[in-house]
């Protein structure tokens, strides 16, 4: 009988660390996957980077390359007097901008591919009526040359030879209902179906991604 229980000890005994060994690992995994970041792809040919840009904001201030750098940037391309996607687009960037307001690290630029229309005072209006702060999101108009140049090569935004750039008149050219995020070192690293919110929320998730890789990538102090 003696026997007998030791052998049931011993058995509950190690039943018991298996089970606690079980816990154990699997709190480590989750430790692990939640601080450890995903790493999420970077489109382009190798080495691809978002080239210099010098556009006006929503107020008439310049706004170049230099002034975004070190931020992670949500881009998209529309036009104040789009009657199709473009309402849906800035309804769901409206959530991206909500989730991270007063967030410095985060900035959306929303470029204008009809800046024959898109007027500094018209884009006004417009980041006025989405309740935009102007630090923060930025409505940008400028030389449309320049403005599709930067959808391009740049942005990755739709795949058009250079030839093509100043026979296109249309606003439509580039007009894509794709987010495409850029993270601080000028990375294309997603795109989104703007007009998607599951997609959107999906961007928001990255954006968090790319704050933690950000926070990783620190050296230690």
């Amino acid at each position: 009988i003696y026997l007998c229980s030791r052998m049931n000890g011993s058995r509950i005994f190690i039943l018991v660390f298996l089970m606690l060994l079980g816990v154990g690992f699997l709190a480590f995994y989750n430790y692990r996957y939640k601080e450890s970041p995903r790493t999420l792809p970077r489109l382009g040919n190798p080495g691809h980077k978002v080239g210099d840009f010098s556009f006006v904001n929503q107020y008439g201030d310049t706004v170049t390359q230099e002034d975004v750098n070190g931020t992670i940037r949500v881009v998209e391309y529309f036009f104040t007097t789009c009657q199709g996607i473009c309402p849906k687009m800035n309804e769901n960037m409206t959530e991206v901008y909500k989730t991270f307001r007063g967030d410095k690290e985060v900035k959306i630029l929303s470029h204008t591919v009809d800046p024959l229309t898109d007027t500094v005072e018209q884009m006004k209006r417009y980041a006025d009526k989405h309740e935009a702060d102007g630090d923060q999101w930025l409505f940008l108009t400028g030389p449309k040359l320049d403005l599709y140049k930067m959808a391009i090569r740049s942005y990755l935004i739709t795949a058009v030879d250079d030839k093509d750039y100043d026979k296109t008149v249309t606003p439509d050219f580039i007009h894509s209902q794709y987010f495409v995020l850029i993270d601080k070192v000028n990375n294309v690293r997603g795109a989104y179906d703007g007009t998607d919110m599951k997609k959107v929320k999906k961007l928001i998730e990255d954006i968090k991604e790319l704050k933690r890789e950000d926070i990783a990538a620190a050296p230690a102090q």
